[in-house]
């Protein structure tokens, strides 16, 4: 009787159900202790454990992938107009320090905060419509926002793992359909949702299992590797010194320190910490020929 009891399907179940829960604990000692140390964050990024872990790790895999069709192609977060009020100084390790350090400040807290606490989303993609002060970074924001609404629409809400919250994902439909009503008819109070892209990464990834290490290093990787694209297509380098540099301690370092700063940064707190980064970006409309939006 006890060989029948350890054969069977339902002990296999009681398996990965404890291996659930103990991810879940990890993560919740994680949250108690408030930080993670840079040793151990890169490692978790492709951490296997728990039974989502292999479905987890394939939706980190696609959203990291620059295939992914966000549009971010067709802007340059600034590279272009620095290029252009920075010459012959301009360098372009420089600017993906300053980069980095102002895309982590602005945007990756509304990343975490919409992982921890999808629900949440409406509040935080309106304070962080609140407090973009720069009118181009606000229309790359959006745009590259709904870009990625369209794609979870059309592409991941039909696949997302079966172990996905059910509240959560009705919260981001209900997103999406405030999103629409906002587009047919705007109020005299204003749009009441804009959809940015940092609020909906974070549910996204939420909702497809991602841990917010993994979210976190792929947001701003993302921003890296559209950084590098903008700087092969304004022939600053070529593709393989583009890889090389994405490939490059420097850069691993320099996420990990821009995650690690920004951990336990509060929505409220967050903000510029490289003013003229918003120069830059805001200049670019003024430029007289250009070959990205923004």
């Amino acid at each position: 009787m006890s060989a029948n009891l350890d054969s069977s399907p339902s002990r296999e179940a009681v398996r990965d159900e404890i291996q659930h829960l103990q991810r879940r604990l990890r993560e919740a000692e994680a949250r108690l202790r408030g930080t993670t140390s840079s040793q151990d964050a890169i490692p978790k990024v492709l951490a296997s454990d728990g039974p989502l872990a292999a479905s987890s790790q394939h939706y980190l895999l696609l959203l990291s992938d620059s295939a992914l069709p966000l549009g971010s192609f067709a802007f340059s977060s600034g590279l272009e107009s620095y290029l252009a009020h920075t010459r012959p100084k301009s360098s372009f390790p420089d600017f993906l320090d300053f980069s980095l350090s102002s895309y982590a400040s602005t945007t990756l807290p509304f990343v975490l905060g919409a992982h921890r606490d999808p629900t949440h989303l409406i509040e935080l993609d309106d304070a962080l419509d609140a407090a973009i002060m720069c009118t181009v970074g606000r229309r790359a924001s959006v745009a590259q926002g709904r870009a990625l609404l369209s794609i979870w629409d059309r592409s991941f809400a039909e696949a997302r793992p079966a172990g996905s919250s059910l509240d959560v994902v009705t919260c981001l439909k209900d997103f999406a359909l405030q999103l629409r009503a906002t587009s047919s008819a705007v109020s005299s109070a204003g749009p009441v949702v804009s959809a940015h892209l940092a609020p909906l990464f974070g549910a996204v990834a939420s909702i497809l299992g991602m841990s917010p290490q993994q979210t976190a290093y792929v947001f701003m990787l993302s921003h890296v590797k559209a950084l590098l694209s903008a700087a092969v297509r304004a022939s600053i380098f070529g593709p393989y010194h583009g890889q090389k540099v994405l490939a490059s301690t420097d850069v691993q370092k320099g996420i990990q320190r821009a995650i690690t700063r920004e951990w336990n940064t509060k929505v409220e707190d967050a903000g510029q910490i490289v003013p003229v980064m918003d120069l830059w970006i805001g200049r670019h409309e003024m430029l007289y020929s250009r070959i990205f939006n923004s």
